[in-house]
């Protein structure tokens, strides 16, 4: 049996019944005016992050949203695009799908501006999505991509970069890991399926992102998400799996590479009001500024002893450099 259908009869069986411990988030459940979650869906909330930012949701966006789980996100996502299929949800298991319809339908009744029309469903995988070429703004996935092995991972970012119009984004939270994992971790199906023996290195997931084609990413949230020891699991030593929110954005590839943004800021101390770089980065004077990790890197090869740069947050809000 494949890790592929492992997942499939795992997340069959999450939808039959629901399984509350079988993700885990840190994150509270949106509260927003007039928005309520059922609490089916807060049940079935298979994700380890959330996806659903607002200042990705500007004016009625078109969102896809792949592997729908209870429908949860989905809901919030059409709080910000309240049209007939604003919202698409793809899913290649039938049981989740049909769950997530019954979900919508306690929803209509819980929240007076929801209707289901609002969310298009449909049969489909992550490796071939049923969605039209640039024909969305933001798309999703929660704890998906980290399950997939390495061509398959590159096909699903293909994937979802194909379906993205200019300067769309691919919102995502999935879980990560610095330490080397062996090989009985990697090759178990069912533990790659639970989102955790598939979990990959940060710098080898931005990698994975930009050799697609993505020229801006932001690393928006780093957060615990799991220990794997030596008693449960196939391990010699302690395993620590953290969860990282990310955005991948559908700019143009700069000349000098990605523009990665992983919570660096920089501050000018020195004499004057402000420094130009010449490059486009004015820095006011003790006013720090977000940059990306490759401006970052310029800054510093100046060798100023009036400019200091901040490690990395992993926690970046917008604005900058870029």
């Amino acid at each position: 049996m494949s890790y592929l259908q492992a997942t499939n009869d795992l997340y069959k069986e999450a939808a039959l019944t629901p399984d509350v411990g079988l993700c885990c988030t840190t994150n509270p459940i949106w509260e927003l005016p007039g928005l309520t979650v059922p609490k089916i869906m807060q049940e079935m909330n298979y994700g380890c992050g959330s996806t659903v930012h607002a200042r990705d949701l500007t004016n009625n966006p078109k969102i896809l949203y792949v592997g729908v789980g209870g429908g949860m996100e989905l809901l919030q996502f059409s709080y910000f695009s309240r049209q007939k299929s604003g919202v698409v949800g793809v899913d290649v298991v039938d049981e989740m799908l049909d769950a997530s319809r019954k979900n919508f339908e306690i929803a209509e009744k819980e929240n007076d501006w929801f209707k289901s029309e609002f969310v298009a469903l449909r049969k489909g995988d992550a490796l071939n999505l049923p969605v039209e070429d640039s024909s969305i703004d933001v798309a999703a996935q929660n704890c998906l991509f980290n399950i997939f092995k390495e061509d398959d991972l590159k096909r699903a970012i293909e994937e979802m970069y194909r379906v993205l119009k200019p300067h769309g984004r691919l919102v995502m939270s999935d879980p990560v890991c610095e330490q080397a994992m062996n090989e009985s971790l990697r090759n178990d199906d069912r533990l790659r399926a639970l989102c955790l023996s598939g979990s990959l290195p940060i710098a080898t997931y931005i990698k994975a992102l930009t050799d697609v084609g993505f020229g801006t990413v932001e690393i928006r949230a780093r957060k615990p998400y799991r220990i794997l020891d030596p008693k449960n699991y196939p391990t010699d030593e302690l395993i620590y799996i953290e969860s990282i929110e990310v955005a991948a954005i559908k700019d143009p590839m700069p000349k000098d590479g990605p523009c990665v943004f992983t919570g660096k800021a920089a501050i000018y101390y020195g004499n004057e009001n402000s420094f130009d770089d010449k490059k486009g980065h004015v820095l006011l004077k003790n006013q720090p500024l977000a940059v990306c990790d490759k401006t970052a890197g310029a800054l510093a090869s100046l060798d100023r002893d009036d400019i200091f740069i901040s490690k990395s947050t992993y926690h970046y809000d917008g604005g900058g450099c870029c």
